[in-house]
């Protein structure tokens, strides 16, 4: 509603065709609703109930011609049980002490993010991302959004960004050490969303797109039960 009672409407776009970031030799578009400046926590969380993700204060859902293999999924916290390697990952991180903080710059935090890019996705573009990038990227956000911060003694480990929607917690970005051996820090941390969202009464954890052949993508059905949003309705996947 704007100042004076009357709905605003929301409007929808579609890119260009661009590259495929997960999915090599194929071309894919974003549905992209605006204005940005305009979607707030209430309106978000309808949207991510509807395949919506956000960059920043990009609010998008994949909108290809001729594929559709990025399937939005959440996590039922309620039903959730880890398997045997996700709480040999949480034992194995039951040191790291967590808080959550408000979208505030830290220094250790955008070196942490740094290196994390640099090992992980050197060559992608985000390696090159300075502290403007990084600012809009991780601290710019028209919803309710924090940062949980995890530290092993005074270093920080990991970072990792999350809306709080009505309906759930929505895991937006999440990085940490690359150079730590046998580590588990991903598996740990939707472990400990799935926890905050149950302390918070909420039923879900929304986990992104799962997309079945990119490696990437595809570890995400280790977590059981999960829903994806199929033909526009929410249902469990195998």
């Amino acid at each position: 509603m704007n100042p004076r009672g009357h709905a605003i409407q929301l409007q929808f776009y579609a890119t260009a065709p661009y590259p495929c970031s997960y999915l090599p030799d194929e071309m894919a578009r974003s549905q992209v609703a605006v204005p940005s400046e305009l979607i707030d926590t209430r309106t978000y969380s309808q949207l991510v109930q509807h395949g919506f993700r956000r960059s920043g204060q990009f609010v998008y859902r994949p909108h290809c011609d001729t594929c559709q293999a990025c399937v939005p999924v959440r996590l039922p916290v309620a039903d959730f049980e880890p398997n045997r390697s996700q709480r040999r990952a949480s034992r194995l991180h039951a040191n790291l002490k967590s808080r959550i903080l408000g979208l505030e710059y830290s220094e250790a935090h955008f070196r942490l993010y740094q290196r994390y890019q640099a090992a992980r996705h050197s060559g992608g573009g985000m390696d090159e991302d300075g502290r403007e990038q990084y600012e809009s990227f991780i601290l710019k956000s028209n919803v309710a959004s924090f940062l949980a911060e995890f530290r092993d003694g005074g270093t920080v480990r990991m970072v990792s960004l999350i809306d709080q929607l009505e309906d759930g917690l929505s895991s937006v970005y999440t990085f940490y050490d690359p150079e730590i051996e046998h580590a588990s820090f991903g598996v740990f941390n939707v472990l400990w969303q799935v926890g905050l969202a149950r302390q918070l009464g909420l039923p879900y954890v929304y986990l992104g797109y799962w997309i079945g052949e990119c490696r990437k993508m595809a570890y995400k059905t280790q977590y059981q039960p999960i829903e994806g949003l199929i033909a526009g309705e929410w249902q469990p996947m195998a």
